[in-house]
């Protein structure tokens, strides 16, 4: 699967309208794409043990979306088949009053991966040039007045790129994933939210409300991706509104920053060596 068509390195030019939500490439149904996840789950598998055993490089990858984009689904089955010691997951919702009192990165730099391991952000630090942006939240937080200007979105991006470019001089590899789906496709997740029962917990009054700001959300993302893509932190713009297709997306991002990563199992001494030999021999003559 080629997925440098979603992959963006490079702000300059970039606009959300060159990426349509429901593209399937060249599959046109499930089936298509279902032996790609497998192999790269299975190789994905191999590359995190390596990784934890090499113990140098930490992976951390962000997943954002519109309600309904399909990123609990998403992560559930890609990382299906990795082993979970290696991988913590991280759920950014409303901040609390003590994670406000604090600088907006500060929630995220404590749970960030240490070297060996595998960190996902289901949403981030992002949301706050996302939400906060929308709502102009900025404003209202217990801050000194020079910290609420109009440009308090711009400095923000600036201050991710840097923090991100800080995380790979410090040996953490940032992947960030734009789950992009269309209105009408959240229309009827929705509706498939509000007719089944056991789906019901999933929905509420103010995913309705947020709805009313799709147009102002689009430019956010845009404006944020643009802003923050670099080729050491780059953001995947995969479309969503098949679920199948994006798992496929996502799970070739994956694997191919574990591969260039390519972490390797640590190479032993000759001292370990002989010590391994000697352990050998004892455990052979106790037969």
């Amino acid at each position: 699967m080629n997925i440098k068509k979603y992959r963006v390195t490079d702000g300059d030019g970039f606009s959300l309208a060159d990426f349509c939500p429901k593209d399937t490439g060249k599959c046109k149904a499930s089936g298509d794409v279902q032996k790609i996840i497998t192999q790269n789950i299975s190789q994905m598998k191999e590359l995190q043990d390596r990784l934890y055993a090499d113990g140098k490089t930490a992976l951390l990858l962000i997943f954002q979306a519109m309600d309904a984009g399909g990123k609990d689904s998403a992560i559930k089955h890609v990382m299906s088949g990795v082993n979970p010691q290696g991988v913590d997951v991280f759920s950014f919702k409303q901040p609390s009053k003590k994670e406000l009192s604090h600088d907006y990165l500060w929630r995220a730099v404590k749970v960030l991966p240490p070297r060996g391991k595998i960190a996902i952000f289901n949403r981030s630090y992002y949301e706050d040039v996302l939400i906060v942006k929308v709502h102009r939240l900025y404003e209202n937080h217990n801050v000194p007045e020079r910290c609420k200007g109009e440009d308090t979105i711009e400095k923000r991006y600036a201050q991710i790129r840097h923090f991100e470019d800080y995380l790979w001089e410090n040996g953490i590899v940032t992947v960030k994933f734009f789950l992009h789906l269309s209105k009408e496709m959240q229309r009827q997740r929705f509706l498939k939210r509000i007719n089944e029962k056991d789906k019901n917990w999933k929905f509420c009054l103010g995913d309705i409300e947020e709805r009313q700001y799709w147009d102002d959300y689009q430019d956010a993302y845009q404006s944020a991706i643009a802003a923050t893509a670099t080729r050491h932190s780059p953001w995947y713009v995969v479309p969503a509104d098949k679920k199948w297709f994006a798992r496929a997306v996502i799970s070739t991002a994956v694997l191919d920053a574990l591969q260039q990563i390519d972490p390797q199992y640590p190479k032993i001494t000759h001292a370990q060596e002989a010590e391994l030999e000697e352990c050998k021999q004892r455990l052979l003559e106790e037969g």
